[in-house]
């Protein structure tokens, strides 16, 4: 067997999968998008009894905390599936998860091994992950991206023009003067 050859090929084909970074990022953004807009969705059609579940859990405020609570994970379940403001998203669906830990499962964990059967910490997680790795080129923001960077190129190459004339008029001034 030429160990050698077979180590190209493995080396070429985690080359090629390390291309395909966006599979994972529109995978991860598309169910957990769906599923926070969708638990949203039903909170928000039952606010009163989510509001007395934040009051049974002593949560202060609770029909405010409620409120932003179900419009969070809506709103941000909504722009997570299409990839909008992925990094500014993330951050208020991280928050919301930690405050979810803390605030009501936490009280019922005894160790590790029960913290790591908890839903919230993936959720979290998986927001922690989209925020460093953003949405991925099947998105809004790399669209927007793309309109940015054309826009800046643009306009860094008709700055650049306006500044060659401004050279040009600038080295025959003197010339002007002598006539």
């Amino acid at each position: 067997m030429n160990w050698k050859k077979l180590t190209t090929m493995a080396a070429g084909l985690f080359d090629q999968l390390s291309a395909a970074w966006w599979i994972p990022a529109l995978l991860m953004r598309l169910f957990v998008g769906y599923f926070f807009m969708e638990t949203g969705w039903g909170k928000i059609h039952d606010l009163d009894g989510f509001t007395m579940r934040f009051a049974q859990w002593g949560i202060p405020y609770p029909a405010f905390n409620a409120a932003l609570s179900a419009y969070t994970e809506f709103l941000g379940g909504a722009l997570t599936i299409l990839g909008l403001g992925m990094r500014f998203v993330s951050i208020p669906m991280i928050i919301n998860m930690i405050v979810a830990i803390l605030s009501v499962k936490l009280k019922d964990v005894s160790g590790l091994d029960d913290f790591a059967e908890l839903d919230e910490p993936l959720y979290a997680l998986s927001f922690v992950w989209l925020f460093f790795s953003g949405a991925g080129w099947v998105s809004v923001d790399f669209l927007l991206r793309q309109f940015v960077d054309k826009a800046i190129s643009r306009d860094k190459s008709s700055i650049g023009a306006g500044a060659r004339l401004v050279q040009l008029a600038d080295s025959e001034a003197p010339h002007l003067a002598d006539r």
